[in-house]
């Protein structure tokens, strides 16, 4: 099922997509359950917006995948990394990034996202699936200049923009048939799949919840496959996931 968050004159609802229309429903159904009102709109009609907007936190996963079949048959297995990003940074389909004055050198990375459905705090690796709601497209954008800088990620990773989600959330991915694609104005930059993850869906939700609570609406981003791609203003940045969608957004120059 993919769930979309939508605006129509001024009005923000969540809708069931069913082919070129939306099955609206009358609250939120990580809170609400999918109960519909009767009402249905079609795609080309409405704006989709980003389909969640976490309550506490964006937590991204950092290393995340092997470069290659050899790493990952001789590395060593090490814990996960992470940061967090504030949810200010999230913006929707087709919103643009804005290339934020401070940086010359920022950079957009695709990844699946995880949408945390449930109170989760120190999950087992065979109860992991019970707290995810579904999983959406994320892009990761870094100021990396100021990443160099600063030498740690907390401003090059937080301005407003730099983590565009969508287009919807898909209830049922399998995340095993992970197949990413990036784009910057139609020139491929990144491909990846599930095969070189470090680490499982489950093993990143169990170890993050061993950290903090997560909370209905948080996102985990699991991380890019590749590499990272500069941007200048004027691009358009797509990020594909078959079965999920294509996240496009356009660069803009503050």
């Amino acid at each position: 099922m993919k769930v979309a968050r939508f605006s129509q004159e001024g009005v923000i609802a969540f809708g069931i997509v069913d082919d070129d229309e939306l099955v609206v429903l009358k609250g939120d159904p990580m809170f609400a359950g999918y109960d519909p009102t009767g009402d249905r709109v079609a795609l080309r009609d409405v704006k989709l917006l980003a389909p969640v907007i976490p309550r506490s936190k964006i937590v991204g996963m950092a290393h995340a995948f092997y470069s290659d079949d050899e790493e990952r048959e001789h590395a060593e297995p090490r814990e996960p990394l992470f940061f967090l990003k504030p949810n200010t940074a999230v913006i929707g389909p087709d919103d643009p990034i804005f290339l934020p004055a401070q940086s010359h050198d920022v950079r957009v990375e695709g990844e699946l996202a995880i949408v945390i459905g449930k109170i989760a705090k120190n999950v087992t690796v065979e109860n992991a699936e019970d707290v995810i709601f579904g999983y959406t497209i994320a892009n990761d954008v870094t100021a990396r200049d100021l990443l160099e800088r600063d030498g740690q990620l907390a401003r090059a990773k937080s301005f407003d923009s730099f983590c565009p989600l969508g287009p919807v959330i898909d209830t049922e991915y399998d995340w095993n048939s992970l197949h990413l694609t990036g784009r910057v104005n139609g020139e491929k930059f990144q491909k990846g799949t599930a095969a070189l993850y470090k680490h499982s869906i489950a093993e990143v939700v169990a170890f993050v919840s061993s950290v903090f609570t997560l909370l209905p609406g948080d996102v985990i981003l699991t991380g890019a496959p590749d590499r990272a791609e500069k941007v200048h203003d004027g691009d358009a940045v797509q990020i594909e996931i078959p079965g999920i969608g294509i996240l496009t957004n356009p660069v803009k120059r503050l």
